[in-house]
């Protein structure tokens, strides 16, 4: 399936940009905002806006519920909770629930086909969000049943996030403002987000995909270039999104939370998650982590608590056992990491194996069985006798995927995933005029813009990796 045409894409922007703008100046854009989420959605998934107007409509009257002044509040909390996660459970989990009971027992339950509507896991961590923060006084619940579902179908991060709180843009639902300089900051981060996804993002998935489908034919080299690759390409495409979306936010007058600030720099897996997927590890901690006890009951509750908070980040990632094992070699790490010496490591030795755990563990994260996951780790960490070696096969396979736009893919995905871009900047600051740094940051928005119009309209490979989601 494919999310949206390229025409549709370019087309929808610019229009919903200028009508915006038009509504606001007499009091509509928040209407006007909504009315385009929802066909933005619709294109995508024209049945499942179904399931998304369910969920603003109990959410909505479930905020009503638990405010302050009402006396069953915590029944209707449990509700909520209730309600979200299964909604969730029967869209994302249950078929997966059931072939795993026939796996195991050698039953043979018939298992249910249901469409992932898109974005769900994004939209219900969101809905749970707005109707906790109402139950802990954060918020007064919200009044206006367009406005909890404006938060919930938001466009610009409906479907790949990041995972926007309810208190952090509560006010920013009444009240904000675009000028110029913002307008001009959005473009210029929206533009930085698209050359993550089409310039590097889809040229490594080519590559691991590639390498991945052939995991029984590969040798040391290619079984690490499909580590690398899917390991860049996960990064500059969920971070990718996550920039357009905060462009995308400021060109409407909101200000979303930063969601990653350079992992790939980490020292320690501990570090590695306060960076990575910002939005949903804060998510945790807020909303599950904390409420568990988070460390305050004894280092052995602690060690369960992260067990149990690692194990559903996995498996919110996807309906797979997979998930669920990248999940717990991280959570696994961060335990190591409190009782041993690994977080005491010299700093290239722990950013050496932080990196070393988490491209490994991504390779189980990518795979689609436990089975290609072990050939591709196996080839990482054997695949260098002359038998792999020589494999014609392997050779080949290798050679056709070192194309010169992947070396320079690799090359960019490298240097940018470790935190280049403030030492330019405060470089740039220091030395440059403001004008000249301005003129700069518009050359190559405009530039890189031109260019991923350009691979848009060529058609080439653009995967949406957001329907597992």
């Amino acid at each position: 399936m494919v999310f949206s045409s390229t025409t549709f894409l370019f087309a929808f922007l610019p229009v919903t940009l200028i009508l915006y703008y038009l509504a606001n100046r007499f009091g509509k854009g928040n209407a006007l905002l909504l009315a385009a989420s929802l066909v933005f959605y619709a294109y995508g998934e024209p049945s499942y806006v179904l399931v998304l107007l369910l969920s603003a409509v109990a959410n909505y009257l479930l905020g009503l519920l638990v405010a302050p002044e009402c006396t069953h509040r915590k029944a209707a909390l449990i509700a909520a909770v209730c309600f979200n996660l299964g909604i969730l459970f029967i869209c994302k989990y249950l078929g997966f629930l059931v072939s795993s009971l026939n796996a195991i027992t050698g039953a043979t339950f018939p298992v249910p086909q249901i469409p992932l509507p898109l974005g769900i896991s994004f939209y219900t961590f969101q809905a749970l969000s707005y109707v906790i923060d109402v139950y802990r006084k954060q918020t007064p619940p919200q009044q206006r049943l367009s406005r909890v579902l404006l938060y919930l179908a938001l466009f610009p991060q409906l479907v790949a996030g990041p995972i926007v709180k309810y208190h952090d843009i509560d006010e920013q639902m009444e009240h904000r403002d675009v000028t110029a300089e913002r307008a001009e900051r959005g473009i210029r981060r929206f533009v930085c987000g698209l050359a993550k996804k089409v310039l590097v993002a889809n040229t490594l998935a080519g590559v691991a995909d590639a390498l991945f489908v052939a995991s029984a034919q590969l040798n040391a080299p290619g079984a690490w270039l499909a580590a690398i690759s899917y390991t860049l390409q996960i990064y500059y495409d969920f971070s990718g999104y996550s920039d357009m979306a905060i462009g995308l936010g400021h060109l409407f007058g909101f200000t979303f939370l930063e969601n990653f600030a350079h992992p790939y720099a980490s020292t320690t897996i501990k570090e590695f998650w306060r960076r990575w997927h910002i939005s949903l590890s804060t998510w945790f901690k807020d909303y599950l982590y904390i409420p568990l006890g988070g460390n305050r009951r004894g280092s052995l509750r602690t060690g369960l608590n992260k067990a149990v908070v690692f194990l559903l980040c996995g498996l919110w990632h996807g309906a797979s056992w997979t998930f669920v094992v990248w999940g717990i070699v991280h959570g696994l790490f961060s335990l190591l990491e409190e009782v041993t010496p690994l977080r005491r490591l010299p700093r290239t030795l722990g950013h050496l194996y932080t990196m070393l755990v988490v491209t490994l563990a991504f390779v189980v994260f990518r795979a689609d069985t436990f089975g290609q996951a072990l050939q591709v780790l196996q080839a990482m960490l054997v695949g260098w006798d002359a038998q792999h070696m020589g494999a014609s096969a392997a050779r080949v396979l290798l050679w056709q995927q070192l194309t010169p736009t992947t070396l320079a893919a690799l090359a960019v995905g490298v240097a940018c995933a470790l935190p280049v871009a403030p030492k330019v900047q405060a470089w740039a600051e220091a030395t440059l005029q403001p004008g000249t740094q301005q003129l700069l940051l518009d050359g190559f928005a405009l530039v890189a813009g031109i260019v991923c119009a350009a691979t848009l309209a060529s058609g080439t490979y653009n995967p949406f990796i957001y329907f597992r989601f």
